[in-house]
């Protein structure tokens, strides 16, 4: 939902994007992994991060399950909520990017609507949009929770590749399976693409 008051005023600050992406000696923007649960998002985004932690770059991972302990705690799994889940998680990612970081998404991200939205929403930012690739049977088989169990005998509800579809992306900027690659290839694989298009520098 968009906020429409009429009294309300964006306040434009007196330091830049630019000048934060100065002082920290790199550009900011935002990774966004999508895939099916379990399919690796969270795993090859927190070793970014830490990859990323040793290079000197400021970094920081919004992982979809963490949000939902905290400022999606009100939000369910019906299509409504999972847009309302994103439309939260895109405006907290442009806030951290806009405060010089580059930021890690880990969200399921099912619906090409959703992606769709991320994709406008962040045009003016830096984007890179990660299709964690995973068959379900793999998935199923990584699943240490026992999500995918439970769904499958009608406990939870709406579950992503269960019961509640997963739409492959139409349109990705990297792809990453993730039943070829080992996480460490994966993670590497991801720093090389960002290399490639010098995401990671400050002079572009």
């Amino acid at each position: 939902m968009t906020a429409n008051n009429q009294n309300l005023v964006r306040y434009s600050g007196l330091i830049s994007l630019s000048d934060r992406n100065r002082l920290n000696g790199h550009r900011s923007g935002v990774i966004w992994f999508t895939g099916l649960p379990a399919s690796g998002k969270s795993t090859i985004a927190h070793l970014l991060e830490l990859e990323l932690y040793q290079l000197g770059i400021r970094s920081y991972v919004l992982d979809g399950d963490n949000l939902r302990h905290g400022l999606n705690s009100d939000l369910g799994f019906s299509r409504e909520d999972r847009m309302e889940n994103i439309r939260r998680a895109v405006e907290v990612a442009r806030l951290f990017a806009d405060a010089g970081l580059i930021v890690m998404c880990a969200f399921i991200t099912p619906f090409e609507e959703e992606r769709r939205y991320i994709r406008e929403r962040l045009r003016d930012l830096n984007l890179v949009e990660v299709y964690v690739k995973c068959g379900i049977e793999k998935c199923e088989e990584r699943d240490e929770k026992g999500f995918y169990k439970r769904a499958r005998v009608g406990i939870l509800k709406d579950y992503t590749g269960v019961s509640s579809p997963y739409e492959e992306p139409e349109r990705t900027d990297l792809v990453i399976d993730t039943e070829i690659l080992t996480v460490d290839e994966s993670v590497s694989a991801v720093l090389r693409y960002l290399r490639e298009k010098r995401f990671l520098d400050l002079d572009m």
